[in-house]
């Protein structure tokens, strides 16, 4: 089940490959999510020596959460991979030119995981043709429709 969705990143890249990471999460921060408080919008992952993290993943507290923790709602979260999989998504980030966007956050067996997508950027005529594409698809489907 989808908590959030960063629709604007197929907007501006090609997906290339998708990963499924944890979240090292705080508690008030669980329960934030689990109330749908998340925003993904702003949020990309850097690297930083041999660990990944998203920043700017938007987490609103709840005001009946906890009263003796400051919650910081922009706070830098340490995303949980296995090492093969960062050692081959920083070759590719370093060399071919890629970029890690946050995709989606959902729950899987009761955790809450975050997929990220390698992807390269799209130039402006690209967006604009893939605009294109989804106008014709959206007009095939209500000509079909109508007949």
């Amino acid at each position: 089940m989808s908590i959030a969705q960063n629709k604007k990143a197929f907007h501006d890249y090609f997906i290339e490959e998708r990963y499924e990471a944890g979240i090292v999460l705080e508690g008030w921060e669980v329960k934030s999510i689990r109330a749908g408080r998340a925003n993904l919008k702003e949020a990309y992952v850097v690297i930083r020596g041999k660990e990944i993290y998203i920043i700017g993943c938007h987490i609103s507290p709840l005001t009946t959460a906890s009263t003796h923790i400051h919650p910081d709602p922009l706070r830098t979260r340490k995303l949980l991979l296995h090492a093969e999989e960062i050692n081959k998504l920083i070759g590719k980030v370093e060399r071919a030119g890629y970029t890690l966007v946050p995709l989606d956050m959902h729950y899987k067996s009761g955790r809450i995981k975050l997929e990220i997508g390698l992807a390269k950027g799209k130039k402006q005529y690209d967006k604009r043709e893939a605009e294109k594409e989804k106008d014709w698809e959206r007009e095939r489907q209500r000509l079909m429709r109508s007949k």
